[in-house]
């Protein structure tokens, strides 16, 4: 069964760098046999998070649906003063389960690399009891885009190559141990509880 990887965009910009980076990061993930699914927050009318709302938004709903489809996920998103964007947090905010057990890569558009705003996310989905990969792809676009949005830059085309096969390599890995413990009850293992 090919691995499920779902990409999330969260620049509101129409055209952003952090969502090309994210496309082209899913269309490697594609050539490595992986089913691919684009997320784009900027399409999404996702409200704020309000967890005193006890019945979830239809469109949080759709949302929360291509989460828990994705074995993977690959994140992308602007560097907002050291930090991802609201969209994207917004976005973190409405899960928690959904991303146990799964693996994530991480794309940033900055002039400054984004490590604060990689390692923001890596947080986030930590405390959701997700599995990062230790690194990130950080895209300069005036340096690293061609004028039509395509890759100039050989040096981050290989790290999106990386990028790529080590979400389809591990992710297959991590995912499918894990649902073997969580099938199994193993329960000297964090599948044990957080797989429901």
């Amino acid at each position: 069964m090919a691995l499920k990887v779902l990409g999330v965009s969260g620049s509101l910009r129409e055209g952003s760098f952090s969502t090309r980076g994210v496309v082209a990061c899913l269309e490697l993930v594609a050539q490595q046999g992986a089913e691919t699914r684009l997320l784009e927050l900027r399409t999404v009318p996702l409200p704020l998070y309000r967890p005193d709302k006890e019945t979830l938004p239809a469109v949080a709903r759709e949302v929360a649906e291509a989460v828990r489809w994705a074995d993977a996920l690959v994140l992308g998103t602007p560097d907002y003063h050291g930090t991802m964007s609201g969209a994207m947090k917004n976005f973190l905010d409405y899960h928690w389960e959904e991303f146990a057990g799964k693996l994530f890569g991480y794309v940033c558009a900055s002039h400054e690399k984004g490590l604060t705003v990689m390692e923001g996310m890596r947080i986030a989905v930590r405390q959701c009891y997700g599995w990062s990969l230790p690194y990130g792809v950080s895209i300069h676009g005036e340096h690293d885009l061609a004028d039509d949005g395509t890759i100039a830059n050989p040096r981050l085309a290989s790290r999106l190559r990386m990028l790529a096969r080590d979400l389809v390599t591990y992710g297959a890995l991590l995912y499918e141990q894990f649902q073997k413990d969580v099938k199994a009850g193993v329960v000297d293992s964090f599948a044990g509880r957080y797989g429901g």
